[in-house]
């Protein structure tokens, strides 16, 4: 059995990972999904990592699955904690020193032209999900945007890069442009789009407890 500890992107929720959750714990593992402070004006990285730390507690053989923005935040816990596998999922893959605010041009980033929100983040989402997402949105007034990523190199923790097919907010082409240059992997793949946890649960849960635990 694994601990899954799922971590949501920015102005995301809990609530992101809501039809994941009983598809792991179907298959016999436990989860850990926590808030993190992204409306506090205060919180930095700091604070986002002891949020996830506090919520793990004495939970061990770790997998930390950070969904897009939640991509700064996984590896934090990976150097608090004996992490077994680090999974990014579509993700803002950081670097030593990088403000999250400065990622999208340093990685070249351009969003996709003509679409609207609602089209990019949830192409694929049953309607009836996608009505319910405003309720769970926050804003993210929180101070890491302006803050370096902390680490001085990605921690020494076994690490995969999931996209998804269809996300229209990360393309396919450009995640496995950002993965290769940034962590040297190629990434594996699945179907769905930027929001593929409300998607494809099942298949995700299915690719996540697929992976072998080193």
């Amino acid at each position: 059995m694994a601990t899954f500890v799922l971590i949501h992107g920015g102005g995301g929720s809990a609530w992101d990972w809501h039809l994941l959750v009983p598809e792991l714990i179907s298959r016999g593992h436990d989860v850990v999904v926590p808030e993190l402070p992204i409306e506090d004006t205060s919180a930095g990285f700091a604070e986002f990592c002891q949020t996830v730390v506090d919520a793990i507690g004495d939970r061990r053989d770790l997998v930390v699955v950070g969904h897009s923005y939640g991509a700064f935040t996984a590896p934090l816990i990976a150097d608090k904690l004996p992490v077994r596998l680090l999974v990014l999922l579509t993700p803002m893959v950081p670097k030593p020193g990088e403000r999250p605010g400065d990622w999208w041009a340093n990685t070249s980033y351009r969003g996709a032209e003509g679409l609207s929100e609602e089209q990019q983040f949830y192409n694929g989402v049953p309607a009836e999900v996608v009505a319910e997402a405003p309720a769970h949105n926050r804003d993210q007034v929180s101070a890491e945007g302006n803050e370096p990523w902390p680490l001085d190199a990605w921690p020494d923790v076994p690490t995969k890069v999931l996209l998804a097919r269809e996300d229209r907010f990360f393309p396919a082409d450009f995640q496995r442009r950002v993965a290769a240059d940034r962590l040297g992997v190629v990434p594996d793949e699945i179907d769905g789009g930027h929001a593929v946890p409300l998607s494809h649960p099942k298949q995700l849960a299915d690719h996540l407890t697929a992976y072998p635990l080193p």
